[in-house]
């Protein structure tokens, strides 16, 4: 029974990220930023690569892991700290996009299209990539509230993330879905 409970202890959880990045805040020890890196890392990379394109989601996923490194004193445990790595990788994301002439708020945002995800893999990663698909016809702040609660974000966290009141991340969530659904059965018919 030791063992088991040994072993939940070294599985990343909300808490042990609050509680890693607290540490890390304290000593600065590079081994507490790879478990962060670690648990974190894809999921940002995830995100970000549903809102642009995988070059710029990756440099932009770099920046944002630096950001934490070098803003690490003005994280406060009492938050989320991926919702806290979120926003720092939201507000970079925006900057990027705006700065290139590329910000768009509720018109389409054509994104260039991953050839290479043909739904040639088993039928989970198919849909998935159908629904990465789908979710690229979307206006970005309705794919950002989509992708932000389907990386299990609560509306409060996505409200703080993305600067906003849960209205509006309901409406988002409430119209996006229902644009997802149109397209979902437009594609099958």
């Amino acid at each position: 029974m030791s063992l088991v409970l040994a072993l939940k202890n070294l599985l990343p959880t909300k808490a042990n990220n609050e509680a890693l990045m607290e540490q890390y805040r304290l000593t600065q020890d590079a081994r507490l930023m790879e478990q962060l890196y670690r648990a974190c890392g894809k999921d940002l990379y995830h995100f970000l690569l549903t809102q642009t394109e995988p070059q710029q989601a990756q440099e932009i996923c770099q920046l944002s892991w630096l950001r934490v490194i070098e803003r690490r004193n003005s994280y406060r445990s009492t938050g989320s700290f991926k919702g806290w790595l979120f926003a720092i990788a939201r507000n970079l994301l925006i900057d990027e996009l705006r700065k290139n002439n590329r910000w768009q708020t509720d018109s389409d945002v054509e994104l260039s299209a991953d050839d290479s995800s043909d739904a040639t893999g088993d039928d989970k990663e198919a849909l998935s990539a159908n629904l990465d698909e789908a979710l690229r016809h979307l206006p970005f702040h309705q794919r950002e509230a989509i992708v932000l609660q389907l990386e299990g974000f609560c509306l409060q966290e996505i409200a703080e993330i993305t600067q906003c009141e849960v209205e509006a991340i309901k409406s988002r969530l409430r119209y996006g879905k229902s644009k997802l659904k149109a397209l979902w059965r437009q594609d099958n018919v």
